[in-house]
């Protein structure tokens, strides 16, 4: 049976995709996206309003609110600033302690030591920033009033403008998220799916169904259907969920980085397609080494260590370290694109790190398709490695 793979391959995307556990958690993976974008959104979009009190009679620091509004009010800031006009030092601290103001501006106009800004906790970071600005302006001005010149001619030639010379426009915090985000990708779909595949093997190993099989289809093209069926749903889900969190991220302010995050989601989705095969494979040796399901715990816990590692160190690798990594297999997977997204690649170096991560799958799908054969047919307790590398018996069934 010459195309025998390709039946085991679509009985392996049917049983997956009809499988209710596997379709829960890809709906849970949908919700937690959809619902972590429209957090973002809600956020970025929300409007934050603050009621500052100011005693009577000191004006300094009114003025210096209503020019913190009008500086608001003329950029992009969604921030709304209120003044609450209290009597005195005793009536804003009770406005604070019943939180009908957020904060206390006083220019120490009434005999206190300079400026500040009283809150009944810590003040909002945001307004604290944007008051001491304000104040800093203010004071400038008077005081260059009182030298006979002006704020103009005081800051004429101080303005700063910040460009980067790469001309990537992505953030590094965007940066960091992705990677994250990236590799939380990698290590669901590499897990959920490589157990999967253990699972699979392991139920027809113990239930000796694998020995009827192995009299129609040759174990090698029984493996290369596992690998192959496997590996689309596998990549189908990430596919889904990649496009579901572009589709979301279009309605955020992410959306001016889009066309960055699309390519760099392209090359991953490219680097996974070809670094699943591998892990597959290496899924499927641990489901034969494995005598009972109860085995599968050992003979998968060298690969779950790996994942693991993987995902831990891709998102919140830097400079170097990074770089190394991202042509380093299975890390690359993740660490490749990320590097992409943040502008720090030259063109030929994704096409540099994909050739090795395919020599790299080919050399374990390889080495894995001789250490199935040589340990599917053994029974009675785990296999090692070498004893299945070592099998005549699984070599021969398979040829």
């Amino acid at each position: 049976m010459s195309n025998a793979w390709m039946l085991v391959a679509t009985r392996e995307i049917v049983v997956r995709a009809l499988n209710k556990g596997f379709l829960i958690g890809l709906a849970v993976n949908i919700v937690m996206i959809g619902g972590l974008i429209g957090f973002t959104a809600y956020m970025d979009g929300r409007t934050q309003s603050f009621d500052v009190a100011v005693v009577a009679g000191d004006d300094a620091a009114a003025t210096a609110l209503d020019a913190a509004g009008q500086e608001v009010a003329a950029s992009d800031q969604e921030i709304e600033l209120s003044v609450v006009r209290v009597d005195d030092a005793a009536a804003a601290e009770a406005a604070l302690e019943d939180e009908t103001a957020d904060a206390w501006l006083s220019s120490g106009a009434d005999g206190a030591a300079g400026w500040s800004l009283s809150g009944w906790r810590e003040p909002d970071s945001g307004l604290a920033a944007l008051v001491e600005t304000t104040v800093r302006d203010q004071v400038m001005a008077d005081r260059a009033t009182e030298h006979g010149t002006t704020m103009e001619a005081l800051t004429a030639g101080s303005e700063i403008e910040t460009e980067r010379l790469d001309g990537n426009p992505v953030d590094p915090q965007i940066v960091f998220v992705a990677g994250f985000v990236l590799a939380f990708l990698f290590f669901m779909g590499t897990v959920g799916s490589g157990a999967m595949i253990a699972g699979s093997v392991i139920e027809e190993k113990q239930s000796r169904l694998v020995e009827i099989i192995a009299t129609a289809v040759p174990l090698r093209q029984l493996l290369a259907g596992k690998i192959i069926g496997s590996s689309v749903i596998a990549l189908a889900q990430n596919v889904l969920l990649v496009v579901v969190g572009l589709i979301g991220a279009s309605f955020t302010d992410l959306s001016a980085v889009l066309p960055a995050m699309t390519a760099t989601m392209v090359w991953f989705v490219v680097f996974f397609t070809v670094g699943f095969v591998a892990v597959a494979a290496l899924y499927a040796v641990a489901g034969s080494l494995a005598s009972r399901t109860e085995d599968l715990q050992y003979t998968t816990s060298p690969l779950m260590m790996l994942l693991m590692g993987v995902y831990v160190v891709t998102f919140s690798a830097d400079g170097v370290f990074e770089r190394v990594l991202s042509y380093i297999p299975p890390a690359s997977i993740v660490s490749m694109p990320v590097r992409v997204l943040n502008g720090d690649t030259l063109w030929w170096e994704p096409l540099v790190s994909l050739l090795v991560l395919v020599a790299a799958t080919l050399g374990a799908v390889l080495l894995s398709e001789r250490a199935y054969r040589g340990a599917l047919m053994q029974t009675g307790g785990r296999v090692t490695w070498r004893s299945a590398l070592a099998s005549d018996r699984g070599t021969t069934l398979g040829a």
